[in-house]
This record gives structure tokens, sequence and C-alpha cells, in this order.
């Protein structure tokens, strides 16, 4: 970890003597500017700030609502990042906020706020994935009518079904260890993969958790049709005999990022149109709004380092007797039907590897990449940090009570089942696999989940129990042994579930 003498309070009152706009310039204090954060920290100056003051700083970058003024909005720009197909109809008042396909949020904070920032949200905050490929998302039908959205990246005019698919704001209490847990999962997939000869065959372990048999032909190229439970991205590869990474990516509700950081500079574009200098480049205006360098690469590291060290979700111990006694057993009935086979209820961090770096070699996607530059770390069980922490053990090392195992299940009946959505954001937007739709779903984290409702993906369930009876296809036989359990026996399982709470 990099940490200096210089302190925020320093650091901020420097910024302010010396003028720095938001766009980087250097000059004088501006009357009548409406923005939400007046100074923001030069690169480099996260190497020389204490961590505690780092994340004090993305805490307000997490909760600040953005103005037009520091570079909010995108009127040439898509969510994706690529410039608007038709450059005619910018995205200007009335045209410059759009539920549908974004920007479609004033702050982090705004969606992210059950039960405090970082957590879940309503399902009015629910974001519609993969709508942000499109200009701008409008609806012209009437209720009996296909509702249509301007055009797509080819030029054609789509339905309501072909845009995205509804998703809830998910929690990011615990962040920081599910991404080490990740990293480190995916390093011993990699490792598994390098060691695979020519002609042979290698099981995918890590962590106790199986994703499948990777092959290799005699001729070096890669087999993963019978590789389980990552997204598609991670069992692409450029060429036949270029290795697919493997990659355990835990964000997104369908694994399409592998990193927070990746996580994080997406959708600052995508949601509130704000465009961060390691996406964008260093003096450029992507987006046509004037305002360059809105997001410093110093920014992006607070702000992740504030959603990895956000508290970790702890276990309540109910008040009454008749409640404790019913959660215990549901707690054994919750592994007795098999839900503990994904939502795996421990799962453990190397000995030494308990600190969070906030860019590293799997950062992508318009993110800074480590490597690039100096990195910043924390301490995940630090007491530095806030709230709840995990600690080690006598031996050393941290077990993550996470209750997931981060792979992808296919957990419904089919195309036809109300909870598959109609594109996978996993295939490539226009082709044939993309329209065919999408049913594999991150294991759900369930740490924390009796506090962060509305539940299942797409948020439509408002108890924890109609999101149990709705799953289906790998989880329906735990679902069917749900259902043979006694009445008493159910209810046991969900008093269990809510002693899942964020402190």
């Amino acid at each position: 970890m990099i940490r200096g003498r210089i302190s925020l309070r320093s650091v901020l009152a420097g910024w302010l003597g010396a003028g720095l706009c938001a766009c980087g310039q250097l000059g004088r204090v501006e009357l009548g500017r409406e923005v939400a954060i007046a100074r923001h920290m030069r690169d480099g100056e996260e190497y020389h700030t204490p961590v505690g003051e780092l994340i004090a700083y993305g805490r307000r970058l997490f909760e600040a609502r953005w103005t037009i003024q520091e570079g909010a909005g995108r009127p040439m720009c898509k969510g994706t990042g690529a410039a608007l197909t038709d450059a005619t109809e910018p995205l200007v008042f009335p045209r410059a906020f759009n539920r549908v396909s974004g920007p479609d949020a004033n702050s982090c904070a705004g969606c992210h706020n059950i039960p405090y920032a970082g957590g879940s949200g309503e399902f009015v905050t629910n974001a519609m994935v993969m709508a942000q490929r499109f200009d701008f998302a409008d609806f012209d039908g009437a209720d009996r009518r296909p509702a249509r959205c301007s055009v797509d990246e080819r030029g054609r005019s789509v339905t309501l079904e072909d845009i995205g698919d509804s998703r809830r704001t998910p929690a990011l209490y615990g962040a920081g260890f599910i991404e080490v847990l990740a990293r480190e999962m995916t390093a011993d997939l990699v490792a598994i993969r390098d060691s695979v000869p020519l002609g042979g065959s290698a099981e995918l372990v890590t962590k106790g958790i199986h994703f499948g048999v990777l092959q290799r032909g005699t001729d070096g190229s890669w087999d993963t049709g019978l590789v389980e439970g990552l997204p598609m991205p991670s069992l692409a590869s450029r060429g036949p005999r270029d290795p697919p990474d493997l990659a355990v990516r835990p964000w997104g509700q369908s694994g399409q990022f592998r990193t927070l950081r990746e996580f994080t500079v997406n959708a600052f574009n995508q949601h509130h149109g704000m465009q961060p200098v390691e996406m964008a480049g260093a003096g450029t205006d992507p987006d046509g709004d004037g305002v360059k360098n809105e997001l410093t690469r110093a920014d992006i590291t607070a702000v992740v380092l504030f959603e990895a060290a956000l508290p970790v979700p702890a276990a309540q111990t109910p008040k009454s007797a008749a409640e404790r006694e019913a959660a215990a057993l549901g707690r054994r009935e919750f592994r007795q039907i098999g839900c503990a086979e994904c939502h795996v209820p421990l799962l453990p961090l190397g000995r030494r590897d308990r600190w969070f770096v906030a860019s590293g070699p799997y950062d992508g996607l318009g993110s800074l990449r480590g490597g690039d530059k100096p990195v910043v770390s924390v301490d995940l069980t630090s007491a530095a940090t806030a709230g709840p922490r995990l600690r080690p053990d006598s031996d050393g090392g941290v077990w993550v009570p996470a209750f997931t195992d981060l792979k992808l299940h296919d957990i419904t009946s089919g195309p036809g089942d109300p909870n598959a959505e109609p594109v996978d954001p996993g295939r490539t937007p226009g082709t044939a696999a993309f329209f065919a739709g999408n049913r594999r779903f991150l294991t759900r984290r369930l740490w924390g989940v009796a506090s962060t409702p509305p539940y299942f993906h797409h948020g439509q369930f408002t108890t924890m129990r109609e999101a149990v009876l709705a799953h289906s296809g790998e989880a329906l036989r735990s679902r069917m042994e749900f259902g043979r359990l006694g009445a008493y026996e159910r209810d046991a399982v969900i008093e269990f579930l809510k002693t899942l709470v964020v402190r």
C-alpha cells in the first residue's frame, strides 16, 4: 500500500488555493458555478494520500449529484462510449436523460442506497442492461402495440424486447472481498489451463468450486465446450490456438465485468455521462459537452477503494427464542435441500491475499490496467476501514461468508419462463445468439440479503420466499425439495435468510 503524509484536508486546501477546475485547468475560483465536486483530485495525489482519506473522498464522489457544468451528460456519445449513430440528434434537453438507454441517474448513490450508500435499490432504480448501445430509446406505441425505439447501431428499428434486460441494482457491500476471491480463482484456473498439454484435458477446480473440463487439441487448439459457469467472454479466444482467459467475472448479474474498476468506469459514462480520463483519454472530449478530464484517474481510484472497503454483511442473532430455534433449523435445511451447493456459505482467501488493489492485471474495458501506473491498495481486514470486517483466523486465513460460488447458472425453465430474458449480454449484439436470450445468472451473494430487497435479477419479487419458489433449471431440485418441507421447516429457511443482514 502506498501511503504518504499529505492529508485530504491539506490536499483540498491546496486545490482551493490553486483554483483547480473540474476540467483540470488552473485559474481563479469561478463564482456562480453549480457543481457537485468543486475540485477534483489530481493524478498522482492518490499515491500520497492516506487510504482512509482516499476512501472518504471516494464516498463523496459516489454520492455526488453531477451537473452539466462539470460534464454530466453525453450529448454526442452512447452509453457504450461509442459516438452516436445519428449525430443530428444530440442528447441534450429534452433528450439529456433516458430511463432506458441512459443517462438515467444523477449519482451512484441515487440507485445504490438500500439500506445506505453502496447498497441495492428499489425496483424504480432498475437499469436496462444492453440498452446503452442505442442513441436514445423512445417509445411511441400504444399500450396494445409493440413499443418501438429509435434505431440501433445498424440503423434498424427494434421492438422493446430487443432493447435490453431490466436488472435490479445490486448491493456492493463486501465488494473488496468478492473481487479478491474472483482474482484468486481466476489465477487458479489460468494456472490449470497453462498446465494442459497438447491433446490433454484438465478439470477446472478452485476453492472447491468446479468449472467443468478444459480440453486442448493436439494442434494446440482449445475446446471450452465442457467448461461451465463462466460467461462467454471468459471462454472466447482471438484465434484457435489462443487460450481463453477463464476470468471469473463477479460484477454484473451475468458476469459482464472482471473488476470493480471496469464496472465503475463504464457505469459513470453510461448512467451519468461522466467520462473518466482512462476511458476517454486525457485532454479529449468524446461526448462533445465542452468538458475535458471529467473524472481523473485518482478520482476513479478513490471511488473504487470506497466500494471495495464497504462493510461486509454480518449474521444477526434473532431476538426471540422461537426465531433463534427456527433460524438454526433453517440453516440446516438450507444445506440439506441443496441450496448451499451454489450458495456456498464460505469461500477461503489465501493467507496473505487480503489486499484489494485499485487496479490490477484483470482490469480492462477502458479502465486503467495494472502495470500502467503504481498501485494503491488497502488491507480489507484492517480496522482502518469502517464497519464490520472479516478477520483472519488462527492460521492467518480469511473465510468469506458470501453464500455464492461466483458461477453462472441457468435458473429458469427455458425461454418462456418469465425469469428468462430476451437478450444475452454475453453474446455479440445483433447476432442470432444474442437475441436467443439469457438464462444464466451469477449465483446471488446472499450475505446481507434480508437488508437488500427487492429480489431476483429483475427485482420484481418483494419477498425472499417468492425468489426461492422462482428457482428452476439447475436449481429445480432444490426448489422442489423446499416445497416438500413441512410448513414450519419452510418458514425456518426464511427465518435463517432473515438473519443475513447489513449493519
